[in-house]
């Protein structure tokens, strides 16, 4: 058996086995360490024919999945190997081979997964400097494939997928810039076929139509495509995955957004508490579906650039805000459906069970009277839902009619189907009941017979059916009985009509068992061959959930409909903090604030003002409102006219980045940096005390070239919170440049903040103020005042702000100075012993395709 297993465990490199004897799955060797210490496990040992015993541990099979799923969310790769046979019917060693390997990225099983959130594989081809990513979800069978030469394009999309694994070929995997950024988010594996281009092409093609894909000249796309299938055909098994969609992505159909604006806007994590409480998906989600959870997120996540698309949503979310009825009685109905888009996943690969089907068919039947909700709806989104909906009655009788109200959860062991579905099941299951009822019979007449009150007949699974007999009636037992086996305070026995009677019902047991496996196989076979009605039906169900749950949304928080438009203008009137305003008490309602932004005369907003007054709020506020209006949502204000913004960019805050070896300041500016290259004019730029990590002169004189730069070169609308008073100045100087502060009422020595912008510069810093609502000691305070007013009686001298002209940033020089000194830079950093030759080769050859560009 120890040859099996090692033979097994060398053919599944680099995964924990689960090698199944019996009713447990074992580990052995280096694999029982690991899940001993990860499972906190009794590590035990086991004669293998070695000089020791072979280090061991296991689980029940039957409470596998929860141990599994905790090495998984812990990174490990598992895999499951069975016995394809009865022991009973194996001639010799029993046959197990590995059925499926659980990875973090290519889980199916519920218990594996949150069903409010996709668990997508990245895959990652980079080849001469061009990428090719693709982005799979293995338990809904959605694919999304792009390509870039744009490295922070690809780690845009990582981010906003945010996979739980990722296969890079070697290429990849040595670009610096993209492991950086994965290696501490996801679990990494290299996949062993990304080298053998030809697998990966044909792998691709034997699911996608690669023309109508548009992806003919993009072979690493196509190589990502085949490489992702190869991987999940291997881990699951099978010739044949689940495919529900694929999808091309391109930087015209929605904003790309960076992880820094992401994080920094908390969309679907928090910043500091992670989870979604706090951020904009936890305001927006009143979904009743997993899969309409899941869709919501990808919205969320992905703002839209087409006024049309916009459009089409806001009608559908605006027919279900006015019918306040449609809306609840939807709402209600939609509670009772449950992920089926999952767990036809399951079903395609033949591991749902019975019950699972049975939650199908309950889904199912709640689908006519959706539709018949739909059918006078007057928005084309609704209608589209409307027409795409298929009630699947048929699919639902034939599980009906197949299966019991409540199937047990194992499909192995009978008890799943209907009676009267099957005559030679019906068959089958009156002789086990009659069986039963013969040996109810034989019992009474034993007793009869022998005199002996308390005989009775049991069963066990190693001596079959036998007749009980207590000590104190041993000496009645007639010569016919032939002992078996002797208790303590009793004996058993049997006899030949006994053991007829036990072949008979016992063979018709097994073949119930296996007749059921047979039949419900089948079943769920059929079920699978109706995939693309499911599909499409969990699809528009999705659809519809997330229009309920953003009109809910508004209706509980009063946003309104905005105005959205291919102009250059954001115009915003009473906005407020979607999730600030949720989250405050009542009775300290949110100062709503209103917003003008354009290309004319407010291009930017330079906002000044104390700490703690609301700056940054009222920014993200603006920043989020945008998203809203561009998901097709409604948004939290009085009312709103939204320009379309291509990408948000934000530099919010201060957070040192300790693991990458870098100071507060210099992640600051390696942000700003990125915006720059990266913004356009359509852009919205939220930038919070940008040069404050460093002394005050170099930090205002960064602040002032990084205005002047976007106002000049790029001319994004902006949005610059500073505590530098002195660019305030810049108004008038900067076309398009006004000042704004948050509104500040002073008694005595106490502030108190009034959340409200207008229009103009602060009119002091109020530093010591705050310092004071901070609780600081008093004679600090004293001190600190002190100091102050000795410094406002130096003469620094004055200072006249001297705004730049757009020759002074000559782009083809700063952009080639800047690219040169970055390779300088790297090439000062670099450690060449550290490296491996591939690793060397790799990195010479991207130098290499940098300086062509110089």
């Amino acid at each position: 058996m120890m040859e099996q297993y090692m033979k097994t465990k060398q053919e599944n490199p680099g995964t924990l086995l689960f090698y199944r004897l019996g009713d447990f799955y074992e580990m052995f060797f280096d694999d029982a360490k690991t899940a001993a210490r990860e499972l906190d496990l009794v590590l035990t040992g086991r004669d293998c024919g070695l000089e020791e015993k072979a280090p061991m541990c296991g689980v029940p099979f039957h409470s596998a999945d929860s141990y599994i799923a905790r090495l998984v969310a812990k990174g490990y790769k598992v895999a499951i190997c069975e016995q394809m046979e009865e022991a009973s019917e194996a001639k010799g060693l029993v046959r197990r081979e590995v059925v499926r390997i659980c990875t973090p990225g290519t889980a199916i099983d519920s218990s594996m997964l949150d069903e409010g959130k996709n668990n997508y594989l990245c895959t990652v081809i980079k080849r001469s400097g061009v990428y090719g990513l693709c982005f799979a979800d293995a338990s809904t069978g959605q694919f999304h494939v792009m390509f870039s030469d744009s490295v922070s394009r690809v780690i845009a999309e990582i981010s906003k997928f945010s996979p739980s694994e990722m296969i890079l070929n070697i290429e990849a995997k040595t670009d610096k810039k993209i492991v950086e950024y994965i290696k501490l988010a996801s679990h990494l594996s290299v996949n062993e076929d990304a080298s053998n281009v030809d697998d990966l092409l044909n792998s691709a093609k034997e699911y996608f139509d690669i023309s109508e894909l548009d992806l003919i000249d993009k072979p690493t796309a196509i190589e990502a495509l085949g490489a992702t299938i190869l991987y999940l055909k291997n881990t699951q098994r099978t010739e044949k995955i689940n495919v529900s969609s694929v999808e091309v992505l391109g930087a015209e159909k929605n904003m790309s957004l960076d992880p820094t604006a992401r994080r920094n806007l908390e969309l679907t994590e928090a910043l500091f508490q992670k989870g979604t409480k706090g951020t904009l998906l936890w305001v927006l989600d009143k979904t009743k579906t997993a899969p309409g959870k899941r869709l919501l997120r990808a919205v969320v996540e992905q703002p839209l650039l087409s006024v049309k698309d916009i459009l089409a949503r806001q009608n559908a979310v605006a027919e279900m805000y006015s019918d306040t009825r449609l809306r609840v009685e939807i709402t209600e109905l939609l509670s009772g459906i449950n992920d089926f888009e999952r767990i036809l996943t399951r079903v395609v690969y033949g591991t749902a069970n019975a019950k699972e089907l049975k939650t199908l068919s309950q889904a199912f039947r709640y689908l006519p009277h959706i539709k018949s909700l739909l059918a006078s709806t007057s928005s084309n989104a609704l209608k589209d839902i409307y027409e795409n909906i298929d009630e699947l009655n048929d699919v639902a009788d034939i599980i009906d009619a197949a299966l019991v109200d409540e199937p047990p959860l194992s499909v192995r062991d009978g008890g799943m189907i209907r009676a009267g579905y099957n005559d030679e099941l019906d068959e089958l299951v009156s002789i086990v009941t009659g069986g039963k009822d013969y040996l109810a019979k034989i019992e009474e007449e034993e007793r009869q017979r022998t005199g002996i009150p308390k005989l009775k007949i049991g069963y066990n699974r190693v001596f079959g059916y036998y007749i009980e007999v207590t000590n104190s009636y041993k000496d009645m037992v007639p010569e016919d009985y032939t002992r078996k086996q002797t208790l303590t305070n009793s004996e058993r026995f049997i006899t030949g009509e006994l053991k007829d009677i036990e072949s008979k019902v016992l063979g018709a047991k097994e073949r119930i068992d296996r007749l059921e496996f047979e039949i419900f196989t089948a079943i769920r076979e059929r079920v699978a061959g109706e995939k693309i009605r499911i599909e499409k039906t969990a699809h528009n169900i999705a659809n519809l959930d997330v229009f309920c749950s953003l009109a809910a949304t508004a209706v509980e928080n009063g946003f309104v409909r905005p105005d959205v438009d291919m102009s250059d203008e954001i115009i915003i009137e009473d906005g407020f903090h979607p999730v600030v305003a949720k989250a405050l008490d009542p009775s300290s309602p949110f100062v709503p604030n209103d917003t003008r932004l354009n290309s004319k005369d407010c291009k930017i907003a330079l906002v000044t003002g104390p700490n703690m007054a609301g700056k940054s709020t009222y920014m993200r506020q603006v920043a989020l409102i945008v998203i809203l209006a561009q998901i097709g949502s409604f948004v939290p204000a009085k009312s709103a006219k939204i320009g379309i913004v291509d990408n948000i960019f934000t530099r919010v805050g201060a957070s040192d980045d300790l693991m990458a070896g870098k100071s507060t300041f210099m992640t600051e500016m390696l942000e700003v940096s990125s915006i720059l290259k990266h913004a356009t004019k359509r852009s919205l730029i939220i930038l919070d005390e940008v040069g404050r990590g460093t002394s005050t002169f170099d930090g205002m004189s960064i602040a002032q070239a990084v205005i002047e730069y976007i106002a000049l070169k790029i001319g994004a609308k902006t949005m610059f919170a500073t505590h530098y008073h002195e660019l305030t100045d810049l108004e008038g100087q900067i076309p398009g440049l006004k000042n704004f502060t948050i509104a500040v009422k002073k008694r005595k020595d106490e502030i108190i903040f009034l959340r409200k912008i207008i229009e103009g510069p602060a009119d002091g810093s109020y530093g010591i103020d705050v310092a004071k609502l901070a609780d600081l000691p008093k004679e600090v305070l004293k001190r600190a005042r002190t100091i102050l007013r000795d410094l406002e009686k130096i003469d620094f001298g004055t200072r006249e702000i001297r705004v730049g002209e757009i020759d002074d940033f000559d782009e083809q020089t700063t952009l080639e100075d800047n690219a040169k000194e970055d390779i300088i830079n790297e090439l000062k950093l670099i450690e060449p012993y550290s490296m491996n030759p591939i690793e060397a080769l790799s990195y010479l050859n991207e130098l290499k395709e940098r300086v062509k560009t110089l």
